[in-house]
């Protein structure tokens, strides 16, 4: 899921206990149950690290602590050369001269702003798909919980190419024949308009509130350690504004031409990460024969903590509805040139799931060798970075991370363009002509970086990213997802019936969702006042 995407919920920024006691905080420290960290070369012994856990110093949030107590107190140097900044001026130059350019040379009537005219070739969707899907946390995320837990993490990358296959052979040719440009319009076909505005509206709140606004904190949070100087909204300010310049430019079309580079550079960049670690490790087989039994097991049993194996159910529901409902990733699809295109592209985009094993996972067990007594599991990629790679080579590894960023970034601000003016304002204005549409998505998508860059400060209410993400779309997906199977695959599904369905359970999750709010929200205040009468 980016975009926060597919896997980011796996990027937790919270502090273990050593980082809580050697800061010298105290009473401000709260734990849930301890989690197992597998291996310590020190002693060969598995060592209890609490990794579920969060400390709020009053005034600030648990996440620029976190950005305060771990690289603050780091032995690393988190510095660039000369060399690597010009790297990441270059690349960043080309991905936004490139997104113009495509932009600029065309004229771009609805559907060629929209869906690429129809006309995209499977390796450019696969390619997109897997930019889309692989963000900044996710980078982060795999490597770490890998440090961390083990290989279980690649449970949601397996599991990915699994459901792209479900996806390409049973939903995709219906999806295409039916010649629509935005997935609440195939409930619109299932149903009745009720359900599409629904679904529609439903989808851009969670655009601004967790696809977007989650990429850009969490691309904020991890830059913030090379210009530490800069406010967070700033960094998320400077990010949304250079992906969306070529997105409003050139649309999908130039959205899906950057990811294409984009996804071959972060592979490339992930390839010289992977292979630098396993060599400083002691090679392959070293490393191998150093991890302790089970972490190295993709199935694990019930009693397991992280990925028990009746969750593999939800995390392939997860699967579907972020690869068959969600725009952002539905609409490469869609852009397709013809059915077996699209088909050929959602496979290709699973196969290249496949190797994230190697090239994402692999460095965590790496650095557990390497970087045995680490403050944080999330510190796992940014230390490998700076630490094992020269000038030239952490340049190109860095823009890989940027690329990762931006794709995800550039995708759901397109998505939410095409929702707003293909679900509501053509439906409203329906004579307005291609170039008049194509200018009101433009304009949606200035809007919609405006909103994310607003709203993303507020997730700092959270005690991490991941509780953050996982509860807005755990309270808002399902309803969704149950309407959408089942009127794909029994045409006698009723439209009350759908419609009733979806709102009781959006108002039971967004009553269960405001709650927590609320709660966060008195217990940061309760804390902040139990500091100022000590």
């Amino acid at each position: 899921m980016a975009n926060l995407s597919y896997p980011q919920v796996m990027a937790e920024l919270l502090i273990p206990e050593e980082t809580a006691s050697d800061a010298g905080v105290g009473d401000n420290v709260t734990y849930s149950e301890p989690s197992s960290f597998p291996y310590n070369v020190s002693d060969g012994k598995p060592v209890d690290f609490p990794y579920h856990m969060s400390y709020n110093e009053p005034g600030l949030s648990s996440n620029e602590t976190l950005i305060n107590v771990l690289y603050g107190e780091s032995s690393h140097e988190w510095k660039l050369s000369t060399l690597d900044i010009a790297i990441v001026v270059v690349y960043l130059v080309f991905s936004l001269g490139l997104g113009l350019w495509y932009g600029c040379r065309r004229q771009t009537g609805t559907e060629e702003y929209f869906l690429a005219g129809r006309s995209s070739s499977w390796p450019l969707v696969g390619l997109s798909i897997f930019a889309s899907n692989i963000s900044s946390s996710t980078l982060v995320g795999l490597a770490g919980d890998a440090y961390a837990h083990g290989i279980a993490v690649y449970s949601y990358e397996w599991m990915a190419a699994v459901v792209l296959v479900v996806v390409a052979v049973v939903l995709l040719p219906g999806m295409i024949k039916a010649q629509v440009f935005t997935i609440p319009e195939l409930l619109h076909c299932m149903y009745n308009p009720c359900a599409r505005y629904y679904y529609s509206a439903l989808t851009l709140l969670l655009n601004v509130m967790a696809e977007n606004a989650s990429t850009l904190y969490a691309g904020a949070l991890l830059l913030q350690i090379l210009v530490p100087g800069w406010e967070l909204w700033h960094i998320m300010a400077a990010l949304a504004g250079l992906a969306g310049l070529y997105t409003v430019t050139g649309g999908l079309g130039a959205v899906m031409v950057t990811d294409a580079i984009q996804a071959v550079l972060l592979l490339g960049g992930s390839i010289i990460i992977t292979v630098a670690a396993v060599n400083r490790a002691g090679g392959w087989h070293v490393m191998m024969a150093a991890q302790p039994q089970g972490s190295m097991s993709i199935v694990r049993p019930l009693s397991d903590h992280i990925m028990p194996w009746p969750g593999l159910l939800g995390v392939f529901i997860l699967g579907l509805f972020f690869f068959a409902t969600n725009q952002f990733m539905a609409q490469r699809m869609l852009s397709a040139g013809s059915v077996r295109e699209g088909q050929w592209g959602a496979l290709f985009a699973g196969a290249l799931k496949l190797p994230v094993l190697f090239v994402m996972v692999v460095p965590g067990l790496a650095a557990r060798l390497l970087y045995p007594d680490l403050a944080h599991p999330d510190l796992v990629y940014p230390t490998l970075m700076f630490d094992l790679l020269p000038p030239g080579l952490l340049g190109l590894v860095l823009a890989g991370f940027l690329a990762a960023l931006m794709s995800a970034l550039d995708s759901t601000l397109n998505a939410a363009a095409t929702l707003v003016t293909m679900d509501w304002v053509r439906r409203m204005r329906p004579n307005l002509s291609s170039a008049q549409l194509k200018l009101v998505g433009q304009g949606v998508t200035v809007v919609t970086m405006v909103l994310a860059v607003a709203w993303a400060p507020q997730i700092q209410r959270f005690p991490s990213l991941f509780q953050y993400f996982q509860k807005v779309f755990s309270y808002t997906v399902p309803p969704v997802l149950a309407c959408y199977i089942t009127g794909f695959l029994w045409p006698g599904a009723k439209p009350h019936a759908a419609l009733l369905g979806l709102l009781l359970g959006t108002l039971t999750g967004a009553a269960l969702f405001l709650r927590l709010f609320v709660s966060i929200t008195h217990s940061l205040a309760d804390d902040v006042n139990q500091h100022s009468r000590n």
